[in-house]
């Protein structure tokens, strides 16, 4: 089976959205399935065409930025070649090019899956308005033209004004999930090097330094932490320079960050690979994910802490709420509550052993393989029909 994937941003750009699809791409491939990945070319540095790890990536030259989106002026033409490859078209939103792949794909009579990853929500100022509506008129475009719509959770589904214009279309795919093993020996030198005077308890995020994430509400729950909790740390996982459309944001928080960083209680520690972000977990007494709206649809890392035995507190989110909800691994803060995000993570932090659960028991419920072949048997049931 030849897969068109199509998304706006690939590798080497961290997104859970960019990380979702290239588990999959790659999954698929090692399953003997030839993988094609159209996505921009919106770094100069990086080859308009490359194939890594098997999987096919072509970029397609970008002429501007619209705020957290590019312009591609051939992405036209070459969807219209790479759609008429391929045996099934994978879209992956928020996109504001699905729209026309999808359309052709309708015309070409290609098997067509929209996977929707989250809303879409930018800043406020009226440009941003205007850039907002038009990506949700494409977004409702691509809804209409494609033949099955995936979501990660029936709980966003049921919330999302956008699923559930499309009900009929839905199909429920757990996201995968995936972590190397850095074993006792990768997890202790990761801890020295970062943690050497074994100062806990250390609270940990994983995303990107961007408004949705919540970063403010941890910073206005982190005195109450301290006050229990003298030596507590933030260890800080992901990008936190140069987030696209994220600078003013940045800018706000940075005097508070910088006075914790100072303090030795809050640590950026940038993108981290695979390995180290396997290191990474082990190091943590919990992790958070304090998002504050729907452009957050699960959260990845979840998952990913809960492997490694280390509990989580979410916010309130539906889609983002399901991982400690399914497994009961951690507490749910209310959203933007940084009182309420500080009691659930002290309440973590002092029964932490009471919300601990096996290891296979997570596995059995989320992992690529899984995600892989939920997605192999959708493509293989529509091209039968």
């Amino acid at each position: 089976m030849h897969v068109l994937l199509m998304l706006t941003y690939y590798r080497p750009h961290t997104s859970g959205l960019t990380i979702y699809a290239e588990r999959l791409a790659r999954g698929l491939a090692r399953r003997g399935h030839q993988v094609t990945i159209l996505t921009s070319h919106y770094r100069r540095n990086l080859p308009l065409v490359e194939e890594l790890d098997g999987v096919r990536v072509v970029r397609s030259r970008v002429l501007f930025r619209v705020s957290k989106g590019v312009i591609m002026p051939a992405i036209g033409f070459q969807a219209w070649k790479y759609v008429r490859e391929a045996d099934v078209v994978s879209l992956h939103l928020p996109q504001f090019d699905a729209a026309g792949a999808a359309f052709r794909g309708r015309l070409l009579r290609k098997p067509t899956v929209l996977t929707y990853h989250c809303d879409l929500k930018l800043p406020g100022g009226p440009f941003n308005w205007t850039v907002n509506q038009v990506v949700h008129v494409m977004n409702t475009l691509a809804g209409l033209f494609t033949h099955r719509i995936v979501a990660y959770t029936q709980d966003f589904a049921e919330h999302s004004p956008y699923l559930r214009r499309f009900a009929g279309k839905l199909r429920i795919i757990p996201p995968p999930v995936e972590l190397p093993d850095a074993g006792p020996s990768g997890a202790a030198a990761f801890a020295k090097m970062h943690n050497p005077e074994n100062k806990h308890p250390i609270i940990g995020m994983a995303a990107r330094l961007a408004s949705e994430k919540g970063v403010e509400v941890l910073l206005n729950a982190f005195p109450r932490i301290l006050e229990r909790y003298p030596d507590a740390r933030i260890f800080f996982a992901g990008q936190y320079r140069n987030v696209i459309g994220e600078r003013a944001y940045a800018r706000r928080l940075d005097p508070i960050i910088r006075r914790y960083e100072e303090n030795g209680q809050w640590k950026f520690l940038g993108i981290l690979p695979p390995l180290h972000m396997a290191a990474f977990y082990p190091l943590l007494d919990v992790l958070t994910v304090p998002s504050l709206n729907s452009t957050e649809s699960f959260g990845l890392v979840q998952v990913e802490a809960m492997l490694n035995s280390v509990p989580c507190v979410a916010s309130d989110l539906p889609g983002v709420r399901q991982p400690v909800l399914q497994t009961g691994m951690g507490e749910i803060a209310p959203i933007g509550d940084a009182e309420g995000l500080a009691e659930a993570l002290l309440k973590v932090l002092d029964h932490r052993l009471t919300y601990l659960r096996p290891r296979a028991e997570i596995a059995a419920r989320f992992s690529t393989e899984r995600t892989v072949l939920e997605y192999e048997a959708l493509f293989e049931e529509l091209l039968e029909s």
